[in-house]
């Protein structure tokens, strides 16, 4: 899993796609295509390709192991069944990305409705998925705890915040994905996308006070 970025948070225009993006969007058109004819292998193909990502999200998205695995399966059988919507104007990735925040999104709201909310552990969660990396190669056990204890105190104010604010601050911060990707994503313009993510960035830098 990507690491949550340093705070400073820079607001930094992207840069527009590059001739190799534009390569791997026309690889991802004719991906499309050849599943939409009834082509196996590149059905598994996008599912191989794809899969690591989406359970990623769904997991950042929902805490929950088992509900991201179904959630998963969902986002797949949504994608295969709207990939006649797909069209080429962004990275297939980038567009599997709002089919997960959306179903993500009406998946959240059906499960509050009818079940009690069954987060996994904290602790269980950030020893399996969310753990800052150590980059050092010889880092000194009080570094590792204190890592650690960052992560844990990011992860429990992530799930303080709106799930809205939650979503765009997953996919900009952990995902790291661009202001345009994230648009595509969440179907906004970029200039939304930024106000959105302050809002959020200024919640979660609340939500981080108020647990010292």
């Amino acid at each position: 899993m990507k690491p949550i970025r340093a705070f400073a948070w820079p607001e930094t225009a992207e840069a527009v796609p590059s001739n190799e993006g534009q390569t791997l969007w026309a690889a991802d058109w004719a991906c499309a295509q050849s599943c939409l004819s009834g082509d196996e292998e590149a059905c598994t193909r996008l599912v191989t390709d794809h899969q690591r990502m989406v359970y990623q999200l769904s997991l950042h998205l929902l805490g929950d192991q088992q509900e991201a695995l179904d959630l998963s399966q969902e986002v797949f059988l949504r994608v295969f069944r709207t990939l006649g919507q797909f069209r080429g104007q962004s990275a297939l990735r980038t567009w599997i990305y709002r089919v997960v925040v959306t179903q993500a999104s009406n998946r959240r709201r059906w499960w509050r409705r009818r079940h009690q909310s069954r987060q996994v552990p904290l602790d269980e969660y950030v020893a399996t998925h969310g753990d800052l990396p150590d980059v050092r190669t010889f880092a000194r056990p009080d570094e590792v705890a204190l890592q650690r204890q960052t992560a844990r105190r990011v992860w429990k104010a992530l799930d303080q915040v709106p799930f809205d604010q939650r979503t765009i601050l997953v996919l900009r911060e952990i995902d790291g994905l661009s202001y345009d990707e994230i648009a595509v994503a969440l179907g906004v313009a970029v200039g939304t996308v930024k106000s959105r993510l302050a809002r959020a960035r200024e919640q979660l830098r609340l939500q981080l006070r108020t647990s010292l």
